[in-house]
């Protein structure tokens, strides 16, 4: 599963980051840092936590290729 997170749109709420610590962590006040591919068993709270995000800044979408091909290809 991969993540995008608009970090234009991201206001620092840190609602994913209470959501998903494992995923997402605030650095400092304003700055988000974030794991872009993460485990298809953390698929609930991805969900719960691009939801809880005021600016909608958090975008979920599952990838149909495994990283290993995708990985060879270039």
């Amino acid at each position: 599963m991969r993540l995008a997170v608009d970090l234009n749109r991201c206001q620092g709420y840190a609602q994913c980051a209470f959501l998903a610590p494992e995923v997402f962590v605030m650095h400092g006040e304003e700055a988000l840092l974030y794991h872009p591919e993460a485990d298809e068993a953390r698929r609930e709270k991805l969900a719960q936590a691009a939801a809880a995000c005021p600016v909608q800044a958090i975008q979920v979408d599952a990838v149909d290729v495994p990283a290993e091909a995708v990985s060879h290809e270039r």
